[in-house]
């Protein structure tokens, strides 16, 4: 494999020892990955469907967007398909900043967390979704769930783009 070819993988983070610590530690490590595999990707192709079920980057990056603000900030999502899918007038930096934005204000909700046990406090939650808010320990591991399988849906398309490989 020619030095140009290799991947540059970030290594995975060194956390405290602590369970949370750990947890948000893996979550932004997988938040910043995903963000830069969408980060300067060129349009049409980024918005462009790269297998059958329609998924492209922008999209996923998007519906990401759309869970850390339900997960976190109580937005009640009605119709989870649609999130796969970023307005055309959506430009990739806008679509990132958003993402940035909603990592940002749902680590400012979790940076108030001391009990992974407690629900997670949902500022923008109102009594209409009529869910209980799940655990923190329960939110961050989803969270490292649906990201990194996301992350690895990222890192297919981006690279079928335009041959970007790595973290």
């Amino acid at each position: 494999m020619a030095t140009r070819d290799r991947r540059r993988d970030t290594p995975p983070p060194r956390t405290g020892t602590g369970e949370a610590e750990t947890l948000r530690g893996f979550l932004d490590y997988l938040r910043a990955s995903v963000a830069a595999k969408v980060d300067g990707a060129p349009e049409p192709e980024v918005r462009t469907a790269a297998v059958r079920s329609g998924t492209n980057l922008l999209g996923l990056l998007h519906h990401l967007t759309c869970v850390e603000r339900a997960m976190f900030l109580g937005d009640d999502i009605r119709d989870w398909q649609a999130t796969f899918r970023a307005a055309p007038t959506d430009s990739v930096a806008e679509v990132v900043a958003r993402y940035r934005t909603a990592v940002g204000s749902a680590n400012a909700v979790l940076d108030g967390c001391t009990d992974l046990a407690a629900p997670v406090p949902r500022p923008g939650s109102g009594a209409g979704s009529g869910m209980s808010a799940p655990s923190v320990r329960w939110a961050l591991t989803h969270m490292i769930e649906e990201t990194g399988r996301h992350a690895g849906h990222a890192d297919i398309l981006r690279e079928l783009i335009d041959g970007t490989t790595g973290r």
